[in-house]
């Protein structure tokens, strides 16, 4: 008997090894491309032009992440474009400049980006009228569209400027059409729907990049997309729906009770910065499918919705576990 459980704990012992050795050996960053791949196939095949934009973890554009190794080609040929945060401005404090050395760096990989034919989507986040500004102009000269933010919530339709930085009546029909955008994920200041679909509707800006939910947990309908897609001026704008793959966010249509005392395996700990969020094994395919490939998924809740594409926060995931 003492050799039998001998043998057992000697086999436990080897498979958590073998475990271990297994996670230290995933390659995190392909992991994660594998992952948008086929979010953008499930979703260009249910709505043809369909389209995926990942913000930040803008290393995925080369096979290993380094500035020299070759282009991720199915990566770069499954987007449409690349959300960036903090280029110019935010990336230590709010309305100060991004030091040159990390804004350097990041610009070497979403020019590879944007050579593939791709749209770079700014995110500056600053307030003072000279930073904001500033930030538009220096995208631009870049050939990057941008939105300079002055709430990093992302709650509100900035006053400044008081016409949109590069405003046009154009009918917008793909990203890279796009001459300006707002990003509004967050509908906190607004009393109900119809409060929010007037004021952005009051709006000339090409692109919208919103949540599914409104606050009060209701989805946006298809209608209301649809009456979201007009710009005052009589031009037509893209519609684009946040949805986070990288955290699990407990405030989710998808989120069950009992995983506070029973998690599912690939559910692992809380963002210490954002209350609610907890990271995920994104390659596990029970978590996959709360995102994508099937009727209840979240991508499915954005297709039926009548949104135009997907705007995919955390992809630099892979930085959590490549850091354990």
């Amino acid at each position: 008997m003492k050799e039998l459980l001998a043998l057992l704990v000697a086999v436990s012992i080897v498979c958590s090894s073998c475990s271990s050795d297994s996670d230290n050996l995933r390659d995190y960053k392909a992991d994660m491309r594998d992952f948008v791949i086929g979010i953008s196939e499930y979703a260009k095949t249910e709505q043809e032009g369909f389209i995926i934009i990942p913000q930040n973890g803008i290393e995925l554009v080369t096979t290993t992440g380094d500035e020299d190794a070759a282009l991720a080609t199915d990566y770069l040929n499954a987007i449409d474009g690349h959300g960036q945060e903090d280029l110019f401005y935010g990336y230590d404090l709010d309305n100060v400049a991004t030091p040159s050395s990390e804004r350097e760096y990041l610009q070497v990989f979403l020019d590879k980006s944007h050579d593939n034919g791709n749209q770079i989507l700014v995110t500056d986040y600053c307030s003072s009228p000279t930073n904001m500004t500033n930030s538009y102009s220096v995208n631009e000269a870049d050939g990057y569209v941008s939105f300079a933010a002055n709430e990093r919530e992302l709650n509100n339709i900035p006053t400044f400027p008081s016409t949109i930085h590069n405003e046009n009546a154009n009918e917008v029909l793909s990203l890279n059409e796009v001459q300006n955008f707002l990003c509004l994920i967050n509908p906190e200041n607004f009393a109900d729907k119809g409060s929010f679909v007037s004021a952005v509707t009051a709006t000339n800006y090409d692109l919208i990049i919103m949540d599914l939910f409104f606050h009060d947990g209701t989805e946006f309908t298809s209608s209301e997309t649809t009456q979201l897609r007009q710009k005052a001026n009589g031009g037509s704008r893209l519609v684009v729906s946040y949805m986070s793959i990288g955290e699990a966010e407990d405030y989710r249509f998808y989120w069950q009770s009992s995983w506070s005392s029973n998690s599912p395996a690939w559910l692992k700990a809380q963002n210490p910065d954002w209350p609610g969020n907890y990271k995920v094994e994104y390659w596990d395919s029970d978590w996959q499918q709360v995102i994508y490939g099937n009727n209840s998924s979240y991508l499915q809740k954005v297709l039926n919705a009548g949104f135009d594409g997907v705007y995919l926060d955390i992809i630099d995931a892979y930085e959590y576990f490549e850091g354990e």
